[in-house]
């Protein structure tokens, strides 16, 4: 019946009377005109539901299933022809709609993992290695456990932060807001504002859309709200609308933020703690999506000093300051320069904002080449280490500096290692850095193994 009536309503014959009928009651004067239009609009309201957009000024037509082509197809022609003025067409569609795993499964398969199509399988974490939102649901749920003024919120994306696991727990502490970026990040401020200690889990290129909100109500307040960024850097196959890329950009240049960036997974533990004491201001920590590296995790995260990086491998000409999970890959490329002769240091920054002068000044002082890595866009991270370098006065001796950052592009899906890759912010694209600023031929990869 609803079909029926949305091809009748979208039909030529039924706005060809419209049009007649507005233009005889237009004869009878604007109050008569005005009660028998809003007559006619409040019948075909109670029938098709639309008299809500109605009175916005759209033709409302539907619902209509839209699973049926024989319904929406009739519906999509009969609007391209006939339509005349905004036009709303409501249908309906089920997420999952075909496939038996998905409509089964409670998320309906909206971000899955390498999955088996006939089965619906979904492949498992490696060995040791949770994926990192898992990580952080578990510490966000342990922390809550220690202080009753931990809330969780998020915006339409429970399941994807993690944050069904604290609401399965503390459900009265755990709010939805819905697909509004926006007011997550305002209902966060006034909980701060109360003394609450909100985290809003928010996807990097979703919290994109609350930047006002970020800087008007929680940045110039320098209320302490906590965010934990999921989706930093590459995401695969959801591509270029995903990708966290821009999250460290538009964190740090705020006054009074800190910016954080967690290399595996224990060090994420350790940042959701950092962030649950934090009460100075807006705090931020970001990690990928997928698995994390396979570390060993502790029981509960540590508090982490602000503004204060770690030296996780010592060496003496060439020095790698990572920010974020590049360090695994830091690691790596540093085993194949030192098998070629360059003696290199590896350090985790921790920190965009406020960095860790101490440790920058070490390592420009120290050495002969520093690399910056970062999945992240430019003006993050690196720029604010070059910035830093500029006004010491330490680019202007023997230092030689490289940022490396995702290209200044939006790049289309793929596998994140080979988005990686591409980028040059793996293994092989830091040794390759590295040997391209000393003016040498790369080696290969992997020499020393």
């Amino acid at each position: 019946m609803s079909a029926y009536l949305a091809r009748l309503a979208s039909g030529r014959t039924y706005l060809g009377f419209r049009e007649i009928g507005k233009k005889l009651t237009a004869y009878l004067g604007k109050n008569i005109d005005r009660a028998i239009t809003r007559a006619v609009e409040h019948a075909r309201g109670y029938v098709t539901g639309g008299t809500l957009f109605e009175e916005l000024g759209f033709y409302h037509i539907g619902p209509i299933d839209g699973h049926s082509f024989d319904h929406l197809l009739p519906v999509l022609r009969n609007v391209r022809d006939n339509g005349n003025g905004p036009v709303l067409i409501h249908v309906v569609t089920q997420k999952g709609k075909g496939y038996p795993p998905a409509e089964a499964a409670a998320d309906k398969y909206h971000g899955v993992n390498k999955f088996d199509v006939i089965t619906g399988a979904q492949a498992k974490a490696k060995p040791n290695a949770p994926a990192y939102t898992s990580v952080f649901a578990e510490a966000l749920v342990e922390e809550a456990r220690h202080d009753e003024k931990i809330i969780g919120i998020t915006a339409a994306m429970p399941n994807g932060t993690g944050l069904d696991r604290l609401a399965s727990v503390f459900p009265e502490r755990t709010f939805d807001v819905g697909i509004a970026e926006q007011h997550a990040v305002t209902f966060a401020a006034g909980l701060a504002a109360e003394g609450f200690k909100p985290f809003a889990a928010i996807y990097s290129t979703f919290l994109q859309r609350a930047y006002d909100q970020v800087v008007h109500d929680v940045a110039i307040q320098k209320l302490p709200v906590r965010f934990p960024i999921d989706r930093a850097g590459y995401v695969g196959a959801d591509g270029p609308t995903h990708a966290g890329s821009f999250d460290t950009t538009y964190l740090a240049t705020l006054p009074g933020f800190v910016v954080m960036a967690a290399a595996d997974e224990a060090e994420l533990k350790h940042m959701v703690r950092t962030a649950a004491v934090y009460d100075e201001g807006p705090i931020s920590f970001r990690y990928p999506r997928g698995e994390g590296v396979g570390v060993e995790l502790p029981e509960r995260g540590s508090i982490l000093e602000i503004g204060r990086g770690r030296v996780v491998k010592q060496g003496s000409r060439v020095a790698i300051l990572s920010f974020g999970t590049r360090l695994a890959d830091s690691l790596l490329a540093a085993e194949d320069l030192d098998a070629a002769g360059l003696s290199t240091t590896v350090a985790d920054a921790r920190f965009a904002k406020p960095l860790d002068h101490d440790l920058i000044r070490q390592l420009a002082r120290h050495h002969e080449v520093l690399i910056t890595v970062e999945e992240g866009a430019i003006g993050g991270f690196g720029s604010h280490v070059l910035h830093f370098l500029a006004h010491e006065g330490l680019l202007d001796g023997r230092l030689r500096v490289r940022p490396l950052t995702m290209p200044d592009l939006f790049v289309e899906q793929a596998k994140p290692e080979t988005m990686n890759a591409t980028a040059g912010l793996d293994r092989k694209g830091i040794v390759a850095a590295v040997f391209d600023i000393l003016g040498r031929k790369p080696m290969a990869v992997g020499a020393a193994e």
